[in-house]
């Protein structure tokens, strides 16, 4: 009897729903994605063959000839003909042909198909590839979707099996085709007017304008000094005690009725002296009761921006562990923007609430909450664990980061269905009234808040996070506070803060940009091209990305306007219902795009060129003059004979070191205190950016060039923060090593072109220790995409990253016997990694960990069992616990207990 088959994206997925079905049911993995456009020209087309030169052609028809051949290649490689109804040329991926032969060769003797990919529009899409080059009968293919990876959930979805829809697919193509054509038609024009490296998209080149204008509001943001004056109180049947412990700290509030805000050291000073001689009373003690909701179940996006705040994870690692939890069947889709839950698991959830934490904690009606989008997707579930009984703390998975989400999830699922918290808040003015000579009344403020009820925020105390409470005493209206001390702190006015990944993709989805399934590849590729970076959390425009902004607003405005971006989501929401068709919604976006991208590459009135400017700094190998450039990788000096032909050339280039760096600075006030210090540009009064050329020179670069020739060298002695050591050696090649500045932070480069080496500077100022090379493991095949894996060594030890990466961000931690066929590869100080125990007692493979506290590696088992070995002395040993201590009781203690 033949058996049904069942093909799904993920082998970890093919797993878990293989426990569910029975006998009847082969389950195969796509493994991702089988069919794309092509990456590049395909090479196996006929050539056309060359034809000689018309000379009857007027220079006219040569041009168009010229520009149809160049359309024709274009559109090769784009895959995507707009002038022919967007017809698309779709490809196997390379490596994936074996994965399709596998898969046609299983569907030959199955009597049904079943394709069981994700329910979002990507999983659709991958669903109807997988039917057009599979093959055959459509009647055997059917759709199946299921929320949840629960044996419940996968056998409903096979009792009522569907089939593709067409319109959802449709939104999908509709999408790629708007990325790719705009990003395969600006590239070009990119790399001829700005630099080579260069990249634009529909979305990406949007979330780049807001850090870019988010930059230059911080630039150009007037900084003011202001100071704040704070006064110890204690009660006056407390001043008997010995030091400080029972004070409070007031704030000053008012001074004469007016906000108290001195601008100056002396004013606050003044105000102390005043206060220093005045007695101090209670004016009000007013209490107020509060209370606080819970917040709704997680969206893809609200999960990533809890994830980032409590946890510290990024957006790309946040749905790399929701993937796995999804897959395991422990959690719902975690690609949803809707904050529905099912009748079944709001009822899970009131019992599992009424059983642990008791009546009081559970509200009379179940809370439902309302999605704000109105896309397509509000017919998902919220993100919520597919078992309210598995408890955070229950959850035991071997990976401590995959717990921590799982427990996020749980605890903010259990909380939305519980009763409010409630509180009381408490605010305490004191007043120092005019006395004698002195005039002057102050008012001086504190404010508390004490829990009353814990409500929802029961379960967050469960799982170890409780509200912080000021505890304030009874105070009573007229009476007299003592004065413990008096204090006043300096603070300056703070610009708009930089987005973090958490605040961005919240501004994205607030403002209609986007999709759940898209922020991770946004953020992603804005970094990889260099247009931002990520400096302890928080993004920094770079000048690149500032320019080509710049340019893309001037020449394709509706490209870049942030309504028009979430109008066409809009639009493409529109399509996945089947409301608006999607070839019209090309052909009206690509018209005016054409347009707009013809007269943008006109020679003398299109885009402005991306033109270095002069400068008087001496180029040490010819002698010309040395030229401010701006590239992919930064700003940096390049010679003015570069433009010179190749016999005469000159390809000297000065690296440009950042002067002012705050990124690892824990002073909330180090932004502010930077743009105090800037200088300003003579031409134009914009803030100037400081880069060291060498200890002697700082080259002061006006924040708009090219587009502003301002400069100005200052001359004296610098010292480059961040490090204060020698010079460096290269471990490759023995030359010296160049402190530079790049994408990612300051390092060290080899000053041996042909060598290349570098070594990352440590935030603690040391330099890193030399890394070993990377070792490609091609028969390690990545999870879910087309790539394979690479033993490289980071600053948490060895681990296995894509070896497309950044493009691919899929990492993992290696198994030992991974290590054993390439042990003569392996860097001499891991050779003692090969004799680590392949197995755990259990039998499970075991995998080889890094401890940051202790900076060495250690071999832990594979599975849920909390089972590892240390190396010591030469072999491989359990790590032996210390007995804990006795706690010793003080005389007290001892006597009360007689």
């Amino acid at each position: 009897m033949s058996k049904d088959l069942v093909i799904v994206e993920s082998p970890k997925k093919a797993r878990t729903i293989n426990k569910f079905l029975g006998k009847d049911y082969v389950v195969k993995s796509s493994k991702g994605h089988i069919r794309d456009l092509p990456t590049k020209a395909s090479n196996n087309r006929a050539k056309p063959k060359a034809k000689a030169p018309s000379r009857k052609l007027s220079p006219k028809q040569r041009e168009a000839r010229r520009k149809k051949a160049a359309r024709q290649t274009l559109i090769r490689r784009m895959g995507v003909n707009p002038d022919r109804n967007w017809s698309a040329r779709y490809e196997v991926i390379a490596n994936k042909e074996k994965v399709v032969d596998d898969l046609r060769k299983a569907a030959r003797s199955a009597e049904h198909i079943y394709l069981a990919t994700d329910l979002d529009r990507e999983g659709e899409a991958i669903a109807w590839h997988l039917q057009e080059v599979i093959g055959g009968d459509t009647e055997r293919f059917k759709r199946v979707v299921f929320n949840e990876i629960t044996e419940r959930a996968v056998a409903e979805a096979f009792e009522d099996p569907g089939t593709i829809d067409e319109n959802r697919v449709n939104a999908q193509q509709a999408r790629r085709f708007l990325d790719r054509v705009v990003g395969f038609e600006l590239t070009p024009l990119l790399y001829q007017k700005m630099a080579r490296g260069l990249s634009a998209g529909r979305v990406q080149s949007v979330a780049v304008r807001l850090i870019v204008e988010r930059e230059r509001e911080i630039r150009h943001f007037d900084v003011e000094e202001y100071w704040e004056a704070f006064a110890d109180l204690q009660k006056a049947a407390d001043s008997s005690d010995n030091g400080k412990q029972n004070t409070y700290r007031f704030k000053l509030d008012t001074q004469n009725g007016d906000e108290f805000l001195p601008r100056s050291e002396e004013e606050a000073q003044k105000a102390l002296d005043s206060l220093n001689s005045k007695s101090f009373n209670v004016l009000s003690h007013v209490k107020r009761n509060t209370k606080s909701e819970p917040r709704a179940p997680f969206t893809t996006s609200t999960l990533q921006q809890a994830a980032s705040t409590r946890l510290g994870f990024s957006v790309s690692k946040t749905m790399v562990l929701a993937q796995r939890l999804y897959e395991e069947g422990h959690i719902t889709y975690m690609r949803t923007d809707s904050t529905n839950l099912s009748a079944e698991a709001v009822e899970a959830a009131r019992t599992h609430i009424d059983s642990n934490f008791g009546a009081d904690y559970l509200p009379e009606k179940a809370i439902t909450y309302k999605t704000k989008s109105k896309n397509v997707q509000e017919a998902h579930e919220a993100i919520r664990p597919s078992s309210v009984d598995l408890t955070g703390d229950s959850y035991a998975a071997g990976d401590r980061d995959l717990k921590r989400l799982y427990n996020l999830i749980w605890t903010r699922f259990v909380a939305c269905q519980m009763t409010p918290a409630r509180y009381q808040s408490v605010t305490t003015t004191v007043e120092a009234p005019a006395s004698g000579d002195d005039s002057n009344t102050f008012q001086m403020k504190i404010q508390g808040r004490v829990l009353k009820f814990d409500g929802y925020t029961k379960v967050y105390s469960v799982q170890g996070r409780g509200d912080k409470e000021q505890l304030l005493p009874e105070f009573e209206v007229g009476e007299a506070l003592i004065n413990q001390g008096l204090e006043k702190v300096q603070h300056f006015t703070k610009p708009p803060a930089r987005y973090r990944e958490a605040s961005l993709v919240r501004e994205l989805e607030k403002r209609g940009i986007g999709r759940p399934s898209t922020y991770v590849p946004i953020i992603s590729t804005i970094q990889e091209r260099g247009y931002v970076t990520l400096r302890n959390g928080r993004f920094h425009a770079h000048r690149i990305g500032e320019l080509v902004t710049d340019r893309l607003v001037e020449n394709f405005t509706n490209l870049m306007e942030y309504e028009f971006t979430a109008r066409m989501e809009e639009d493409l929401d529109q399509v996945a219902l089947g409301e608006q068709d999607w070839h019209k919604l090309l052909d009206e976006f690509y018209g005016d795009f054409s347009a707009r991208l013809e007269q943008a590459s006109d020679t003398e009135n299109g885009m402005r060129r991306n033109t270095p400017t002069p400068t008087d700094v001496t180029c040490d190998k010819c002698g010309r003059k040395m030229q401010i450039r701006t590239g992919s990788t930064g700003v940096f000096l390049g010679c003015e004979g570069y433009s010179l032909p190749p016999k005469e050339r000159c390809t000297n280039t000065m690296n440009l070191v950042v002067a002012d760096d705050i990124a690892d600075s824990e002073d909330d006030e180090a932004e502010s205190k930077l743009l105090r210090s800037k200088k300003h540009c003579s031409l134009c009064g914009t803030p100037m950016d400081a880069f060291l050329l060498d200890e002697t020179r700082k080259l002061h670069i006006c924040a708009r060039n090219p587009d502003c020739p301002g400069l100005e060298v200052e001359l004296g002695k610098f010292h480059i923060k961040g490090y204060d050591g020698p010079i460096v050696e290269c471990d490759k090649c023995g030359s010296d090593m160049q402190l530079k500045s790049g994408r990612f932070g300051k390092y060290f480069g080899c000053t041996n072109e042909a060598c290349g080496n570098t070594r990352k500077l440590m935030r603690d100022g040391t330099v890193a220790p030399p890394r070993a090379d990377p070792i490609p493991m091609p028969e390690l095949l990545c999870d879910g995409i087309d790539d394979h894996f690479i033993l490289r060594e980071g600053g948490s030890g060895l681990f296995l990253a894509a070896s497309k990466f950044p493009r691919n961000r899929q990492t993992r931690s290696p198994l030992v016997d991974e290590l054993l066929p390439h042990a003569n590869e392996l860097d001499p100080k891991f050779k003692h990694l090969l004799t680590a125990p392949t197995r755990s007692p259990s039998g499970a493979p075991t995998v080889i960990k890094f401890s940051r506290k202790r900076k060495e590696h250690f071999v832990a088992s594979n599975d849920k069992k909390n089972w590892s070995v240390w190396y010591k002395n030469g072999q491989w040993a359990p790590e032996e616990k210390a007995k804990p201590k006795k706690r010793l009781l003080d005389r007290r203690a001892m006597q009360a207990r007689g």
